[in-house]
């Protein structure tokens, strides 16, 4: 492995293990060590996004945005040259340095002013690869109380099929996942438990996930190969939710902001997103949530 490599790697290993030590003078001197020997790089203005989230997760809410503009500034300044699709390094900083200044800014009470941001950064790189994080920070300030958009409807895994038009009138529990997902498996066991018990209630399951250009091992796949993995660990993690429908569609996740898989969505019978929850929940939570759109 080239030593510029390892130096890389080095560089922000060694500021998340310092951030979850919550020692962020450390972090900081460890990217800015890297920033006097190495210059501005892909991977500092990575390193810098993670001091800025470290920084928000201890509520230091004027450093988080400060090291956040400082981070885009430097992404935005090299995406002069490279691509966001080209540089990994480059889509951490820009994602993370978006959604820390927004998270701010709602933080400070300044929630419309937060949403305005992003709106104009989904305008802005609505079609790269960190479109769908900005969506989700969207629509974790926004979507909730709104009419849930459409799913789109092209192409299917396993045997079920609809729509959510066609399920107005029942209440619908969106499960976003991804076949490389492992907190979407160990959830499987209570999608099953939770329909057991709110199915015959009238809670209807959908399961969008999309295709990512690999297969097992991180293989690159085409689209009819990487299908049939998809449908390969249906069958092997999810059998009980045979009849599922499962619309695969990088739309659907775009427009709900499915960049942290898994993304749990609640819609009530009316079609009103009533929940918007990124990542894994416990069934105690979520049947909570459940029961409370159900009206009980």
């Amino acid at each position: 492995m080239p030593l510029a490599w390892l130096l890389v790697v080095s560089l922000v290993n060694d500021v998340r293990t310092l951030i979850a030590r919550h020692d962020l003078p450390a972090a900081e001197q460890a990217a800015r060590t890297y920033q006097a020997q190495s210059g501005a790089t892909p991977e500092l203005a990575a390193a810098l996004s993670w001091i800025a989230r470290g920084a928000l997760d201890a509520r230091q809410l004027d450093p988080a945005d400060a090291y956040a503009a400082e981070s885009r500034k430097l992404a935005v300044e090299l995406l002069r040259t490279r691509t966001l699709a080209a540089d990994p390094w480059l889509s951490t900083a820009l994602g993370a340095s978006i959604e820390v200044h927004a998270q701010v800014l709602a933080a400070r009470g300044e929630r419309s002013e937060a949403v305005s941001f992003l709106r104009d950064q989904l305008g802005a790189w609505g079609t790269a690869p960190i479109a769908e994080r900005i969506r989700k920070n969207l629509n974790l300030l926004s979507l909730e109380g709104k009419t849930a958009p459409p799913l789109e409807a092209r192409e299917w895994v396993g045997a079920g099929r609809t729509t959510l038009a066609a399920l107005r009138g029942h209440p619908v529990l969106l499960f976003f996942w991804a076949h490389w997902c492992p907190d979407c498996k160990s959830m499987a066991p209570m999608l099953v438990s939770l329909m057991k018990t709110y199915g015959p209630r009238g809670l209807t399951l959908v399961a969008p996930t999309r295709l990512y250009g690999f297969a097992a091992g991180g293989e690159e796949a085409a689209p009819p190969v990487e299908k049939q993995y998809i449908e390969r660990v249906r069958q092997q993690y999810y059998p009980a939710l045979a009849d599922t429908p499962i619309p695969l569609s990088a739309a659907d996740f775009l427009a709900y902001g499915a960049s942290t898989t898994p993304t749990i969505v609640l819609i009530d019978a009316s079609g009103i997103v009533r929940f918007y929850h990124p990542g894994a929940l416990s069934e105690a939570e979520l049947s909570g949530r459940i029961r409370k759109l159900l009206g009980n």
